[in-house]
């Protein structure tokens, strides 16, 4: 196997392919001088010094964390180039090698080296990481295509009896539906499978006398330090205090006090958000609170003024209306031969009327400028409040706000740089975004950090996120927060910390790389990987898999191919001849029911548990 990266996914799927599938790894990254790490600064420097310290003494302190961040070890060789071209492909041995995962943050860059691994190697096994999805499917058929017409035959043993030897993938796909999950109310996590929507729901312990409700299976038990806020929540290390991945029903039966992950079958079903017509903003947008008010006193005033002319007139309503706008707009006769009390009116009218030429013109000023900018960045609307509080626009938070957007969810974003690549998607979803540094002043007051619901912090910089949380809690002590850290140890003593300085807020941290690089690691191994779902700091994976072939699964019942913290089946795809749904999956079935040869299952499982099921396969095809 070779890896070719440039940032921390390479060094983590090398980790992945090493330890669960105990593969021989060559990973190509560039020269470590390279990378800089960037410093703290702003607002919150001091702040943020303090807790990292007193997050290193923390992990210093913790005898069985693992400094590799809980990453077993393994074989393999590492090869410093700053670009993979075809002398280093070579010395890494592209042309012997069964895969080869190009995961650089730029798209050209795995574009020109897979084409040129292609060339070297056409059975070669091929997994990019490209952000652009649709030129990622033309890509994958152009590699394909090259495969088959160098190789002679489309479903040759090196393409899998696929008829595909190019898999591409995008870490922003694979960690959105986790990241955005974490923003909604009640839900934690949530996986796509075949366009369906689950989801995994953190649940309490049951109190005495209750039975919880186990949906579609209880995927995982919560660490049983869950309640204490000093405790070793997220770490790898934890031992049988963490979290316990696909529990027997013995086991959840004997986990008395500790909480559960359950699978639901749900959506989004909170408030959505209101719907304009496109191009037309809402009417309070269109004049400031100001001028809203000016307009609702002059109109009072007209209102008087005809009430006043019907009173000393003895006019009829419509009549005195109609005199007092004619009075108002200076288009009617002096009244210098009516009584006082009239002449008196329509002097007030005239003098009204002076007032309302500027109010009318400033309206129609405003109004043509809330239009001219319905096209760019909105503004944070009045009033707004429970909202999600996106700090980033990268290529994940890009990702995030439109798994968001997509379930109605209010956002409110925050990026530095006007050119960022989420600023059109933002555009184009009218997603207000407040253009400024988080570590300026007021920038996340703008945003309306006080009334938010949480905070999302996913820029690519792990201080950077740190410090917007640090500030939001000061700002608010009960939000829920979720950082984009990376560090491992650094990500478990900062959980643990924050923990313990607001233990009734919800605190939780994520890693890109952690939740991508199972379903790269995947792919090398031509696997399917649907999706992942984090419990705590471990994953659970999602996968369809093939009956045939696998001794565990076939011709077992589904409670016989269960095997407690390693896999699970959850549904079986069928075809139409058995009246399946409209998602093409059954769920919840019997245990009885008796896996054959022909069916295609989607379970979880984990990374282990997954590389066991489907090694002996692998195994079987090499020896033949």
């Amino acid at each position: 196997m070779v890896v070719c990266g440039d940032d921390g996914l390479a060094h983590r799927l090398a980790a992945e392919l090493r330890g669960v599938y105990r593969e021989q790894v060559t990973l190509v990254v560039p020269p470590s001088g390279s990378q800089v790490r960037q410093p703290v600064v702003g607002r919150a420097r001091a702040a943020s010094a303090v807790l990292r310290g007193m997050v290193s003494a923390a992990v210093n302190r913790s005898g069985n964390a693992d400094p590799a961040g809980g990453e077993p070890n393994g074989t393999g060789r590492e090869l410093e180039a700053a670009e993979p071209t075809d002398a280093v492909l070579a010395e890494a041995g592209v042309d012997r090698a069964a895969a080869l995962a190009l995961v650089y943050d730029d798209d050209e860059t795995n574009i020109r080296a897979a084409l040129t691994a292609r060339r070297l190697n056409p059975r070669l096994r091929l997994v990019l990481r490209l952000y652009n999805r649709r030129l990622g499917r033309h890509i994958e058929e152009l590699l394909d295509q090259s495969a088959a017409l160098a190789t002679g035959d489309a479903r040759s043993p090196g393409l899998d009896g696929a008829g595909t030897s190019t898999t591409v993938l995008s870490d922003a796909d694979t960690a959105a539906p986790a990241l955005a999950a974490t923003a909604l109310v009640g839900t934690s996590k949530v996986v796509e499978t075949d366009g369906l929507l689950l989801r995994a729901v953190e649940r309490q312990p049951p109190r005495p006398g209750e039975v919880a409700d186990p949906g579609l299976c209880t995927l995982a038990l919560l660490s049983a330090t869950s309640n204490d806020p000093a405790g070793a929540d997220g770490s790898e290390g934890s031992g049988d205090q963490g979290p316990q991945l696909l529990p027997d029903a013995a086991a959840v039966e004997a986990a008395t006090g500790r909480g559960t992950v359950a699978l639901e079958q749900v959506s989004y079903s909170g408030p959505p958000l209101p719907t304009a017509r496109a191009g037309v903003p809402p009417f309070g947008e269109l004049f400031s609170r100001r001028l809203r008010w000016s307009l609702a006193g002059l109109g009072a005033c007209v209102v008087a003024l005809a009430v006043a002319l019907m009173l000393v007139t003895g006019d009829h309503p419509l009549h005195a209306t109609y005199v007092t706008l004619l009075d108002l707009f200076s288009i009617n006769e002096p009244a210098h031969n009516d009584d006082t009390g009239r002449q008196i009116l329509q002097l007030l009218s005239g003098f009204v009327g002076l007032l309302l030429l500027p109010v009318l013109l400033a309206a129609v000023l405003e109004a043509l400028g809330t239009f001219r900018n319905a096209s760019t960045v909105r503004k944070p609307p009045r009033g707004l409040g429970g909202h999600v509080v996106l700090l980033g626009l990268g290529k994940i938070g890009t990702r995030v706000l439109t798994r968001l957007r997509e379930m109605d969810i209010p956002v409110v974003c925050v990026e530095a740089d006007p050119e960022a690549r989420g600023m059109a998607t933002a555009r184009r979803l009218r997603v207000p975004v407040v253009l400024g540094d988080v570590t300026q002043e007021g920038v996340l007051e703008a945003a309306k950090i006080h009334r938010a619901h949480s905070l999302l912090a996913l820029t690519s910089v792990d201080t950077t996120n740190l410090e917007a949380v640090l500030y939001a809690r000061s700002v608010r002590s009960g939000l829920r927060v979720v950082l984009r850290l990376y560090d491992d140890d650094f990500a478990t003593a900062v959980y643990r910390t924050l923990r313990a300085a607001h233990p009734d807020a919800l605190t939780r941290s994520r890693s890109v790389t952690h939740l991508s690089a199972p379903a790269f690691a995947g792919a090398m191994m031509g696997r399917q990987i649907l999706g992942a779902i984090p419990v705590e700091r471990r994953v659970l994976l999602f996968a369809a898999v093939e009956v045939a072939g696998h001794p565990q699964l076939e011709g077992k019942t589904v409670g016989e191919a269960f095997r407690a913290g390693a896999w699970r089946v959850l549904a079986l795809e069928v075809s139409g001849e058995r009246g399946a749904a409209d998602t093409g999956l059954v769920w919840e079935l019997p245990d009885t029911y008796v896996l054959r040869a022909e069916d295609r299952v989607v379970l979880a499982a984990t990374r282990r548990g997954l590389a066991e099921l489907l090694g002996r396969r692998t195994r079987q095809r090499t020896d033949v």
